[in-house]
Parts: C-alpha cells; sequence; structure tokens
C-alpha cells in the first residue's frame, strides 16, 4: 500500500507509508462471513507497542479497506442487494510488521520494523525445546536486520515492470461514454422515489448513488493514482494493490479516527467549485456557507456525527470542536465540521467504528432507514466505495477515511462510483449532475493517464 497526504486539501502532510511484505492477509466475503473487525481486534489484542519518539505513531498494523456492505455486521437490519458489479472481497486487512516512512520535513525515508517480542514468551510457554538456536532477543534483532536489509534492497533496485494483462478493446475518453449502472432515468426515479419517503416523514435525507465503469487500454492502476494525486491532492490518497484488482483514492472526508481516547469525525456536507481569482474565491465561499439549504443540510449531519460519536463517548465529553469552516481542495471547496468525544471506559476503538460507520453523509438519515431504503432501490451492492480505508495500528490507535473520490481496478476496467444527499426540495436533474461532478477529477485522471501512456509509446 501507499498513504498520501496533503491536509485540508492545500498543505502537504508531513508523513508518506509505504507498506512491504505483509506477514498476514484477511479477506472477508461471502465464502468467510465473520465480523472482520472482531477478527482484527483478536490478531492485535496481546500486541503492545513500545513507545519511540523517533519514529511516528503508526509504525504497522491492520492495513486495508472495509466495503460498504460490511455494514450488515454492525446492523443486521441493513439488508445489502444481493448482486456484486465487482466480484472482489467485501473487505480486506493486511497485518504490517514492516513499513516504510517517508518524512517530508527531515527529506528522510525510514524502514521501520515491529519486532516480535512475544515470540519469546510463546516460546516459553511451549516448553520448546531445540537441538539449535532458539528463540532468542539476538535471533529477532537478527531477523529484525534481515528484514529491514531486504526492503532496503527492494527500495534500492529498479522499478519493476508491472505484470502483463489483458487489455480492454476500446477506451472510454469521455464520462458520457462510460457505462452507468442505473443510467440518468434510473438515478431520477430514485430521487423521486426517495422524495416521497421524505414528504410523508420516513426519513429526512437519503444518500443513493450510481456505478460508471470505464475500460481502460493500457495504463495500470498506478498510473491513474499518480494522475490522482496531482488532479486532486486530498487529506487521505491511497493506492492499496491486490495483485487481481487495485483500489486508488483520493479521499477529502475523514470517518473516524482514535488517537489516544479521542474520538473524531469529520462531517463534509456543502460543495462548491474554486473560483478563477481570490475574490470570486472567495465570494463563492461566502455564498456557500450562508446558503440555507446547504446550511439545514450540513446541520443535520453535524447532530448525526455528535450522536454517532456519543454512544461511544463518556457522557458530557462530545464537543463540536469547529463548526462550518470552509476547506479548500484543488477543485472544489467544502463545508466541514470537526466533532469530538473521549472514548468512554469499556469502549474500544472498534466500537468507534462500528458506531460511525458508515457515514451519514454517505447513507443518510436517520440512518438505518435511509440505508434500508437505498438498499432496496441499488440494484447492486456498493462494494468498497462508502466504505472506509485506513488502518489499525499497533500503538492502539485507528485512522480511516471514507471511500468515495475512488477507483476499483480489475480486469482492465476501472469502477467509478458517487452518491448525493436528497432531502425535501431535491430537483432530479440537478442531483444527477452532481454525482457526475464528483466524478469528473476521476474521470480526468484515466483520461490524462491514458495521455500519458500513448507519449510514453511514441518516445
Amino acid at each position: 500500500f501507499l498513504f498520501e497526504s496533503v491536509a485540508g486539501g492545500e498543505n502537504i502532510a508531513r508523513y508518506s507509508f509505504i507498506g512491504v511484505r505483509p506477514y498476514k492477509v484477511m479477506r472477508f466475503g461471502p465464502e468467510n462471513q465473520l465480523d472482520p473487525l472482531r477478527v482484527i481486534e483478536k490478531e492485535l489484542k496481546d500486541i503492545n507497542l513500545m513507545p519511540n519518539q523517533k519514529v511516528p505513531d503508526f509504525t504497522g498494523g491492520a492495513v486495508g479497506y472495509v466495503g460498504y456492505d460490511c455494514v450488515r455486521f454492525f446492523e443486521p437490519s441493513v439488508k445489502v442487494p444481493k448482486e456484486k458489479a465487482l466480484d472482489i472481497p467485501d473487505c480486506i486487512f493486511s497485518l504490517y510488521s514492516t513499513v516504510v516512512c517517508i518524512d517530508r520535513v527531515n527529506h528522510t525515508m525510514k524502514i521501520i520494523y515491529n519486532v516480535p517480542l512475544y515470540r519469546l514468551h510463546d516460546f516459553k510457554q511451549a516448553g520448546a525445546q531445540s537441538t539449535g538456536r532458539g528463540v532468542t532477543v539476538d535471533s529477532l534483532y537478527e531477523e529484525a536486520l534481515a528484514e529491514i536489509s531486504r526492503v532496503h534492497t527492494m527500495l534500492d533496485g529498479p522499478i519493476p515492470k508491472p505484470p502483463p494483462r489483458q487489455k480492454a478493446t476500446n477506451s472510454a475518453q469521455k464520462m458520457s461514454e462510460m457505462k452507468s449502472n442505473v443510467g440518468k432515468e434510473g438515478y431520477e426515479s430514485f430521487v423521486e422515489t426517495l422524495k416521497k419517503h421524505i414528504k410523508c416523514g420516513d426519513i429526512i435525507q437519503a444518500v443513493p448513488s450510481q456505478r460508471l465503469m470505464c475500460p481502460l487500454s493500457d495504463v495500470t492502476a498506478f498510473d491513474l493514482y499518480r494522475q490522482l494525486r496531482m488532479i486532486n491532492p486530498s487529506p487521505y490518497m491511497f493506492f492499496m494493490d491486490y495483485d487481481e484488482f487495485q483500489i486508488v483514492g483520493a479521499s477529502p472526508e475523514l470517518l473516524v479516527k482514535c488517537q489516544n481516547g479521542k474520538v473524531t469525525t469529520h462531517p463534509i456536507a456543502g460543495t462548491r467549485k474554486r473560483g478563477k481569482t481570490k475574490e470570486e474565491d472567495d465570494a463563492l465561499a461566502k455564498e456557500l456557507v450562508n446558503n440555507e439549504k446547504e446550511r439545514a443540510e450540513h446541520i443535520m449531519l453535524v447532530d448525526l456525527g455528535r450522536n454517532d460519536v456519543g454512544r461511544v463517548a463518556a457522557p458530557g465529553t462530545v464537543k463540536v470542536d469547529s463548526l462550518m469552516h470552509i476547506e479548500r481542495y484543488s477543485h472544489v471547496m467544502h463545508i466541514v465540521s470537526h466533532v469530538s468525544g473521549t472514548l468512554d471506559k469499556g469502549k474500544t476503538m472498534y466500537d468507534a467504528f462500528r458506531s460511525v460507520f458508515p457515514a451519514g453523509t454517505v447513507s443518510g438519515a436517520p440512518k438505518v432507514r435511509a440505508m434500508q431504503l437505498v438498499n432496496s432501490l441499488e440494484p447492486q451492492s456498493r462494494g468498497v466505495y462508502s466504505g472506509a480505508v485506513g488502518h489499525f495500528s499497533f500503538s492502539g490507535n485507528m485512522d480511516t477515511c471514507i471511500a468515495i473520490r475512488t477507483l476499483a481496478v480489475k480486469d482492465s476496467v476501472a469502477h467509478l462510483q458517487a452518491g448525493g444527499g436528497i432531502v425535501f426540495d431535491s430537483e432530479p436533474g440537478p442531483e444527477y449532475e452532481e454525482t457526475m461532478n464528483k466524478m469528473r477529477a476521476l474521470g480526468k485522471a484515466i483520461q490524462q493517464a491514458e495521455r500519458m501512456v500513448r507519449k510514453r509509446k511514441f518516445r
């Protein structure tokens, strides 16, 4: 995996992380109906990381994604569509004891290996006898040096060529050429149906989505990531390679973070394009934050975030740290709020994840009923889209983002997906266009990657 960040869409974060050589990969899907969080918690519960001020908080742990459809483990009343648009696991987490950390402040790269001292305890508990060399502190140290040397050799060597793959016969160069799983009429019918439920008081808001499929020619998923990070720098940029498919994303939105007992979520609702001049940009920001409809939708989602955090926070600790500020990104600006609370006694970061997942900004309110209605309309399961990407670290902390502005690439086809919040006065046509606009950065990344590959061919 590769994790990078541009904080607030404008300032490059200090660290980037590369994961290499996972020691275990856990996949969850139809053939494995275990709650993924319980499995991850079991894997990490006996690991106690020794503090080290010379390295960042994240030095390894469980890294991966939780697809939207995993909500069935946390809220059984929500039934997900049976048809899968993309044949990939609902959830994958890989356990990494080795991480490469790139420090952009000091311009250094560190290879970090977590030495598994618990193996000493396991060895002694088993009463193991060995005619040769047993597990000792020295042997574990030698293993660490050997692993770091292997990773250093990989980094110092030539860039490996991507494996040969099947090429699509035709590449869709324009978004209008990409195939939608529901089409314009289908999505507009979602809006009309959900508005009826809103008018009768069944829900306040719901977030339906549509998926676009784009055949690729010669580009790789990493080509797409390189373009996306230039076009749409974001707080959560990620590339995850699972051999048979890849996940590429540039998400602006934190789902939930748990850092030293503090639980945080950042609802985003309300979007405008960036202005061509500073004056136009400031005027658009002022109009956005004062728009009555945008304010009402955002406040509703802040309340939902407060409720989600409140279910796992100690009484009296939930607060809104920042209400309705503007965050600017390369192409758009958003209204963002920050909600936090102190984790209650007996609660864990896994409880915090369950409480917030999925975000209200990709489901609706009330959350459970909105999900039930949306899932009854959407013909296929969402997969990675609107789920979560991130890590549960050896340090006992968690950091996850919402899987939006995200591509899933398999069999030379890129899958894009976006949705929008439907409220009482939503209009079907503009709501459809909003989903297309949200996917334009992804579409542009595909187009630019295709052009770059063609240029390389003629050099």
